[in-house]
């Protein structure tokens, strides 16, 4: 078993999809005759028609796991989809060596009229199993699944992640050369999601895993490559995984209003974080640095200040930190006024954060504005 041994090579893949079946079906005619009469592959889109891939390459060699980034409907899971045989490419050429298992999607591959245990002989089978190494595997597989008093029964009464935990747990005992996991570990309980990564640690250095999810923190622990895509190309591609989380994240970044609720009583006029800012234009803060925000606000109609509270939220949109105004201050006058916020010996871990503004009549409730992404560091 070589160590450097390439496992997948895909080139120049290319699928293309109709939004309309009866004119999908008409083309599928015209294509059909087209190849009858030896004419060529017909590359271009015609009416209707849409790149669900587009001219995708990459190797993987064992060892190494390829991470899949993109939003919804961006062709990861047609992707993965032609790279198990589900679906024939358009063009383009796919080599894979060794033994697959996939994770595609919930239940794929079960028969849902048979029990667990039969699903596993048959999937054994499918792997290219003999019934005695099935034999030898099964208790490890049924353990690891934790499905021991389950396990004679039907997968049509399983729930979705008793099927995710039979998946995984057949995909990974069978040891594959190539292993494909769609974003099925999503459903699966955070116990079993952590078993599965110990598990994935472990088969790693003797198989090629081709991993997809919408989870950035999974993404970044087990990914050694990455490729970005959208509208089904590859946005980006390579070994630098931070720098394809951020594209990511920039993705989806909203480019509207911020603000969630306001009754216009008062309005936010400049918020700014006093640090120095890199090459693109965010502000920067070391371990244990003071942290220095400066709010510019301006008052409409209050007769009084209300409460603030910033609050900090990473990439995932999970809370870090909260800072909290103690009093309310009386009689303020209309027009433009300044807060500064100092938090001595800030302690965070790398990464970009934000900063949420809350301001309310009373701590913490009946908000007057809220906003989300003020500002970024």
């Amino acid at each position: 078993m070589e160590s450097n041994e390439v496992l997948v090579k895909v080139e120049g893949l290319s699928k293309k999809f109709c939004k309309d079946l009866r004119t999908s079906l008409w083309y599928g005619v015209k294509d059909l005759v087209s190849g009858v009469r030896g004419k060529g592959y017909n590359d271009s889109l015609r009416d209707k028609e849409f790149w669900a891939v587009k001219d995708i390459n990459f190797e993987l060699r064992r060892g190494e796991c390829l991470g899949l980034i993109g939003h919804n409907g961006a062709g990861k899971s047609t992707l993965l989809k032609i790279l198990n045989g589900l679906i024939n490419p358009d063009s383009g050429k796919i080599t894979i060596k060794g033994r697959v298992g996939a994770l595609i999607e919930l239940g794929a591959g079960f028969n849902p009229i048979l029990s667990g245990r039969e699903n596993i002989y048959n999937n054994g089978a499918v792997l290219g199993f003999s019934r005695k190494e099935i034999d030898s595997k099964l208790q490890n597989i049924i353990d690891f699944s934790e499905l021991e008093e389950f396990i004679d029964m039907p997968v049509q009464n399983y729930s979705s992640g008793m099927k995710v935990r039979l998946g995984f747990a057949v995909a990974a005992q069978m040891e594959p050369d190539v292993l494909i996991i769609d974003e099925v570990l999503a459903v699966g309980d955070l116990g079993f999601v952590l078993k599965c990564f110990k598990t994935i640690d472990q088969i790693l250095p003797n198989t090629a895993i081709i991993f997809v999810s919408h989870s950035m923190p999974m993404v970044s622990r087990i990914c050694s490559q990455i490729i970005l895509m959208d509208k089904g190309q590859a946005k980006f591609q390579g070994t630098d995984v931070p720098k394809a989380i951020d594209l990511y994240y920039t993705r989806f970044a909203s480019n509207g209003s911020n603000v969630v609720f306001t009754d216009d009583s008062i309005t936010l006029e400049h918020v700014e974080i006093l640090s120095p800012i890199n090459d693109s234009g965010v502000n920067c803060l070391n371990w244990n640095e003071d942290f220095n925000i400066e709010l510019i606000l301006k008052n409409k109609t209050l007769g009084e200040l209300p409460y603030i509270t910033m609050s900090i939220v990473d990439k995932e949109q999970r809370g870090t930190a909260e800072f909290n105004s103690p009093i309310l201050i009386k009689n303020i006058k209309r027009g433009f006024f300044k807060i500064s916020i100092c938090h001595k010996n800030l302690q965070l871990s790398k990464g970009v954060y934000s900063l949420n503004l809350l301001i309310s009549k009373t701590q913490g409730k009946d908000p007057i504005l809220r906003m989300n992404n003020v500002i970024s560091f």
